[in-house]
């Protein structure tokens, strides 16, 4: 039984990497291209389909790494950024998770889950994907999340 989507938003949902020069400006502890990357999907869309599987009792979660090696301060700073950047794409979740660059994600929803429930991992980092074992993963630079995404609600409403 499926209990949680999780989302990273990196590559995964928000196009950070084609900000112009979102490396350096992370490295100068500017979180500008956490607030300024485009959506990688119709966000519209993408809504509506977390929304519906909500309503089937899935909980949605971001799980979603910091800069690395960032100050206090800048974390802080970061997280407000990318819920800035869910807010304005009104993108539906029940729980956010800024967690330190590197830390296993699972560990951010792992004591969630019953024996009999599994945790599903949207992420375009295949290191990522690979320790994740909590259920499945989708690789959304591999498929049509949209569709993968429908798919997935159609079953559960099954």
């Amino acid at each position: 039984m499926i209990k949680l989507v999780c989302f990273d938003m990196d590559g995964t949902i928000a196009d950070l990497y084609s900000v112009e020069n979102w490396l350096s400006m992370l490295r100068a502890e500017d979180p500008t291209p956490y607030r300024t990357a485009s959506p990688m999907w119709d966000m519209e869309e993408l809504a509506e389909i977390l929304n519906t599987l909500m309503a089937l009792g899935i909980e949605v979660r971001v799980i979603t790494w910091l800069s690395k090696e960032s100050s206090e301060e800048y974390k802080t700073a970061t997280r407000k950024a990318k819920r800035d950047w869910l807010d304005q794409y009104d993108f539906p979740y029940n729980a956010f998770h800024g967690i330190q660059y590197g830390r296993t994600k699972a560990d951010s929803v792992r004591s969630l889950l019953n024996d009999d429930e599994e945790a599903i991992l949207i992420d375009d980092n295949s290191k990522v994907r690979d320790g994740w074992h909590l259920g499945r993963t989708i690789d959304p630079t591999a498929v049509n999340l949209i569709e993968v995404l429908k798919e997935l609600a159609e079953m559960e409403m099954d």
